[in-house]
This record gives structure tokens, sequence and C-alpha cells, in this order.
């Protein structure tokens, strides 16, 4: 995705996610008790947040990557296997709910080719990975005031998908 087109994401509609996640519940096979962990969307922006999701809801993309120093400005927890969560559109609308299914914290070029293919953006290879996440980090880890290194430490997560919605499903 190009750096030109980059538009800030709206507030994530919570009362849309618990809407979502208790209809997810209720279509059985769930503790009815069970609460998700994060509301979320790939990305920085809505274009990017749709881009990333639509390889989501495509199935080719099954896992995704952040800068642990941007987990921890944001006082956000490091995903944990068995985490359940919903991630949003650009349009801050819960579209999918996600299970976390292994991570694994190391250095930016300790990701690997199936990491790189598992995560499903670019043509799937290290090396685009490599290169997309670089400038996806440099920009990200700049406009959040921290420095960047191309070993910053890494949260490399794998997922598998619970349940999604098509447009026309939409809370």
């Amino acid at each position: 995705m190009s750096d030109q087109a980059r538009t800030a994401l709206p507030e994530l509609d919570r009362g849309a996610a618990d809407v979502f996640w208790r209809r997810f519940l209720a279509s059985g096979g769930e503790d009815p008790g069970a609460e998700y962990t994060d509301l979320s969307t790939f990305g920085d922006s809505v274009e990017l947040a749709d881009e990333l999701l639509a390889l989501v809801l495509e199935g080719r993309k099954r896992a995704t990557a952040g800068s642990l120093a941007e987990y921890e400005i944001e006082e956000f927890a490091t995903p944990q296997v068995g985490d359940r969560w919903i991630v949003c559109d650009g349009q801050g609308r819960p579209r999918v709910i996600v299970e976390t299914t292994d991570v694994r914290i190391g250095p930016l070029s300790s990701v690997d080719d199936q990491f790189a293919w598992d995560e499903g953006e670019g043509d799937r290879t290290r090396d685009d990975w490599l290169r997309g996440h670089t400038d996806y980090f440099t920009r990200s880890h700049e406009e959040a005031g921290i420095p960047f290194h191309p070993d910053i430490p890494v949260v490399f997560e794998r997922f598998d998908v619970l349940h999604q919605v098509s447009d026309t499903d939409l809370v």
C-alpha cells in the first residue's frame, strides 16, 4: 500500500462489537460467559485496515506482526494463545472474530518464510515482508516518538478465524 493515501482511523464501535460478540456466542458452541480480549484493526489507516481485512476475509491472511514497543506504549496486553479478538474494518465496524494460535517475540529480522507467507501480504516472500514491515515500523515508530532499528522486538502472531460477516450482515 502506498503512503500517499492514509486516512486516520475512526473510533472503533465498541457497542457494535459487543452486539457482534453476543451474536457469535449465541450461535452456539461457545461459553456464553466468554469475553473477547481486544477490539482492533490491522494497520494504522482506513485504507490499510480495509486492505488487510480483505486478505483475512479471503482466507489469505492468518498472521500479523506488531512492534513490542508500540504494545508497551499503548499499554496493550501482549497477545496470548487462546485470546479471542474482534477485528474491525476501516470504518470501525466489527467484521471478524479471530483466535490467537501462536505468539513469538523476536527481532524483526527473525521473520521466516512461513510467517511471511501466512501473513498474506504483498508477494508473500520474506524479502517483501521485511521491506514492507520495515517501512511500516519506521513510520509508526517515528509517529510515536520511538527509536527504530532493524532488529526491534516484534510480536509475531498467528490466528484462526472463528466468525466473520459479509457486508450485508454488518451490525
